[in-house]
């Protein structure tokens, strides 16, 4: 007997105790401090933002960490660049405290590092060592400083998005080869130190944390593959492959089912994370089109998609939005304003300050819910496909039940008995 019904509240299956939901709210106390005001999707005023995404099923949270953000460019500081050591400790011991993971984002430079910028740190260019090697005392020292003031990070980031290396100028520089389908074997040897000397200082100072390795070439498989391969070779240890996914930059939900697919047959023994997504709901980011129209509707449409892929694969324990706390609403803009440009893909209008449609979709990643099925069950970009298709309840896809259990279809769920 098959029986459809509304989904359930507070009914999360044991198998997703271990899997993690949140953001990268690393500019929080910084609206705070400006007086942002967050309201929930009905307007009524969030007082504990921390709470607020506890409730929508969030149970980890992700911050930047910078070497020295005081040096970085007035631009880049317009964008959020300000996450010092101090800055983390405070947050994230306040993270912790509100009983959330913590996931610790090492940028290993003193402004944005990403695959177009990778800047050694002032510092790192001040000591008699190689910066390759001297990173492993700036991490062991780091975390030595988080686990005394009650931060110990959960989960560790060495490095962020380096698909391309780290440390440009300091002989840590990855390059492709000439089919842009693999690597040279320019720098892997000083690459590869360098995230061991930073792997090492957590494994001494944070045994039971969960080492990430970012990365975020998604977008080309035969390339990121070849990039964790390289990592095998030189016998770098870490945990869980990362990644970043935004529809404007790497392409539909196909690319990153493929990409994740190649993990989990190339690297059983890794689990997988986003670490970083988003997708705007007004203006467009980026170039390209993100494949979903720029309103509540479009942001909502693919953050469900997204959970419902993620969901098909085991190895995926992470997900992650980034800037999700963007909201300048109710901030003078010529004297509070937090940064120098909205972030349209945020979990909130920076124009009216209400939280988003999307969240509610994000938690159906834990408890394998379906938030939004009123909403969904009329919309009329609903495709018929996508209706017949069957899933357990743990985002595995079947061709149809074939014993009682709890199922996903049209985005129902479904009781066989």
């Amino acid at each position: 007997m098959i029986f459809a019904g509304m989904w359930l509240t507070g009914c999360i299956p044991a198998s997703a105790q271990e899997k993690f939901l949140g953001g990268d709210i690393s500019l929080l106390p910084t609206y705070e401090e400006h007086g942002a005001n967050y309201m929930t999707q009905e307007g009524t005023p969030i007082t504990n933002l921390l709470d607020f995404y506890k409730q929508q099923g969030w149970n980890a949270i992700r911050v930047r960490l910078f070497v020295d953000p005081s040096r970085a460019s007035a631009a880049d500081k317009g964008q959020g660049v300000r996450q010092d050591l101090n800055y983390v400790k405070q947050f994230g011991k306040r993270i912790k405290d509100a009983g959330f993971a913590f996931m610790l984002d090492f940028h290993y430079s003193d402004t944005w590092a990403d695959p177009s910028h990778q800047a050694t740190p002032y510092l790192f260019k001040l000591m008699d060592t190689h910066a390759y090697e001297y990173i492993y005392d700036y991490t062991r020292d780091c975390l030595n400083e988080l686990v005394a003031a009650g931060a110990k990070p959960d989960f560790i980031q060495t490095g962020n998005e380096i698909s391309w290396g780290m440390l440009f100028d300091s002989g840590c520089k990855l390059e492709a080869n000439s089919a842009w389908s693999g690597y040279k074997d320019t720098n892997w040897s000083t690459f590869s130190t360098a995230l061991k000397n930073a792997g090492r200082a957590c494994r001494e100072v944070c045994p039971n944390a969960k080492i990430i390795i970012h990365t975020e070439q998604v977008a080309n498989t035969p390339l990121v593959t070849d990039f964790y391969k390289r990592l095998a070779d030189n016998n770098v240890d870490y945990d869980i492959i990362g990644t970043s996914y935004y529809p404007y930059y790497h392409g539909n939900l196909n690319q990153l089912e493929k990409t994740i697919a190649q993990f989990e047959s190339k690297f059983p023994d890794k689990q997988v994370m986003v670490v970083e997504t988003g997708c705007a709901y007004h203006y467009k980011v980026g170039d390209n089109d993100q494949g979903y129209p720029l309103t509540y509707e479009g942001q909502r449409r693919f953050a469900a998609d997204l959970v419902i892929a993620l969901n098909k694969h085991q190895n995926v324990t992470g997900l992650f939005w980034w800037f999700p706390e963007a909201n300048e609403y109710g901030l003078d803009w010529s004297t509070q304003r937090v940064t120098d440009n909205w972030y349209n893909a945020s979990l909130f209008d920076n124009e009216t300050g209400r939280a988003l449609p999307a969240t509610a979709e994000l938690r159906n990643f834990i408890t394998g819910e379906q938030a939004g099925v009123e909403a969904m069950e009329s919309d009329s970009h609903h495709s018929s496909a996508n209706s017949q298709r069957w899933f357990t309840i743990d985002g595995r896809t079947v061709a149809k039940p074939s014993e009682s259990g709890v199922y996903i279809n049209g985005r129902r769920k479904v009781v066989v008995k």
